[in-house]
This record gives C-alpha cells, sequence and structure tokens, in this order.
C-alpha cells in the first residue's frame, strides 16, 4: 500500500508540474516549453548519473566497466550536446 501512495504521489506531482504550461499556454509554446525542461535539466543530468554509474562499475572492477564507460561517454554527448542537436535540426529543416 506505501508503494502505491508513493506512486500515486509522484506521478500527481508530474502532473502538477506539467498541467500549468498546458493550460496557460498555447500547445506550441508547452512543448518548447518540455523541450527545454528535457534537454537543459533531465538530459544533462542523466548523463552525470551514467558517469558515476560508469566510474563505482570501474571502481569495483567489473569486467563490463569499459562498455559502461563508452555508454556513459555516449550519453553524455547527447546530454549535453542535446539543445545543440536540436538547434541543429530546426535550422536545417527551416
Amino acid at each position: 500500500m506505501n508503494k502505491k501512495y508513493f506512486l500515486f504521489t509522484l506521478m500527481l506531482a508530474a502532473v502538477f508540474m506539467v498541467l500549468p504550461e498546458l493550460g496557460l499556454a498555447s500547445v506550441e509554446s508547452s512543448l518548447m516549453g518540455i523541450q527545454t525542461k528535457l534537454t537543459r535539466v533531465i538530459l544533462p543530468t542523466l548523463s552525470i548519473i551514467g558517469i558515476a554509474w560508469a566510474a563505482f562499475s570501474l571502481m569495483s572492477g567489473n569486467e563490463k566497466a569499459k562498455t559502461h564507460m563508452w555508454y556513459a561517454i555516449l550519453g553524455s554527448i547527447i546530454g549535453f550536446g542535446a539543445q545543440a542537436i536540436v538547434d541543429f535540426i530546426s535550422q536545417t529543416v527551416h
């Protein structure tokens, strides 16, 4: 029961974080806001977590540590360069 309550609270918080943008703005500005949050907050955070996980894997002597490192580097390139990638594609299309 406690786990269900936690998941419900987490989902409700996520809805309240997105809902004001959807209620007070047009669809285009809402999508731009979501894109900005994704490319400037979530992706870099995930890439830092990936680097930390790969470093822990390397220090613990895991045999797949090299693979984890490459995945972390690739994720970091995508995570930190996401806004530049989106801007490049947007300029190419227009």
